[in-house]
């Protein structure tokens, strides 16, 4: 999830009086002539908009997978729920990275613009982690995430929690064999650095990856994927480019995050899975190859990653 919005659009905007063109859905990109899974979304942040609805508008176009998200306890329930229920869909569960210091400190004055509530402390912590650990073992669920580090908008008295909550799901992801989903935010050293510690889980997928070339081969040295989204389109992203240059095609994915990083010429108005092909086909031209080579890789790379 970006971590820079915490209100998705309503996703059923319209043109003409009343309505600003931001806040109407983009066109139907061409369909993709190979079938593509998009790694990361938040179905349930893309407003009034049927799942059923979501997912068809998707498969027109070539996204016949989907995997939902989870960012706190409610959220992940309703992940496994919805995974349980649509055969296109896969779920992660984990918190945030910005909820465990939420969690703990509390939020009085909403800092994290996800709301306020009192603190619980560490206990409270535990509590949340051990409902995680519980989903984490269902079948529908592939892995667990998004957790990772944030320091963006937690200060200095919240990473300790970050990095405690950090810590426990890598444990909850190796011990029930599923994937690492990892959000990280102006974190990279101290996100690999905790890896190291701990021992990375067979799957780690970097979602929304934000570093730079040189971290893409630390990457690939160490087997992790690398998931693309929508602001590898962005012109002031020339660093994500380089970074998808040098990154290896069998550990390349390609991902939404929607409602959030809608790509390019459409960035600012609202994001969902059915517009992967218009971020995989830039993807394409930065890797100079074909969007039917890149496409059969990325759905290979999503499945390989999540055991599917």
């Amino acid at each position: 999830m970006a971590a820079t919005a915490s209100n998705a659009s309503n996703g059923s905007g319209r043109t003409g009086s009343g309505r600003n063109d931001k806040d109407a859905p983009p066109p139907l990109p061409a369909p993709l002539g190979v079938p593509v899974a998009d790694s990361h979304t938040h179905l349930d942040m893309q407003g009034d908009t049927p799942v059923a609805e979501a997912l068809a508008k998707a498969a027109s176009v070539g996204v016949t997978t989907v995997v939902q998200v989870g960012c706190d306890v409610a959220g992940s329930r309703w992940a496994a729920e919805t995974a349980a229920a649509h055969d296109a869909v896969w779920a992660t569960v984990a918190l945030h990275p910005n909820e465990a210091p939420r969690i703990v400190h509390g939020d009085p004055d909403g800092w994290s613009r996800q709301g306020t509530r009192p603190a619980g402390g560490r206990e409270a912590l535990d509590a949340a982690l051990a409902e995680i650990d519980a989903l984490a073992a269902l079948p529908q669920v592939k892995g667990v995430g998004e957790t990772g580090l944030d320091f963006f908008r937690t200060g200095p008295e919240g990473m300790e929690a970050q990095e405690y909550s950090f810590r426990r799901h890598i444990d909850i992801a190796k011990r029930h064999g599923k994937a690492l989903v990892i959000h990280d935010r102006e974190a990279h050293a101290d996100v690999l650095r905790v890896l190291e510690e701990e021992g990375a889980p067979d799957a780690v997928v970097f979602h929304c990856y934000s570093g730079d070339a040189g971290m893409a081969k630390v990457c690939a040295d160490n087997g992790y994927y690398m998931s693309f989204a929508g602001n590898v389109t962005f012109k002031n992203a020339q660093p994500l480019r380089d970074a998808l240059a040098v990154a290896p095609l069998d550990l390349i994915l390609v991902e939404t995050d929607a409602p959030f990083l809608t790509p390019a010429p459409y960035r600012g108005r609202p994001n969902a899975p059915y517009l992967i092909p218009v971020t995989l086909r830039a993807m394409a031209g930065c890797k100079e190859i074909g969007e039917d080579e890149l496409a059969a890789a990325v759905a290979a790379n999503t499945a390989r990653a999540f055991g599917y």
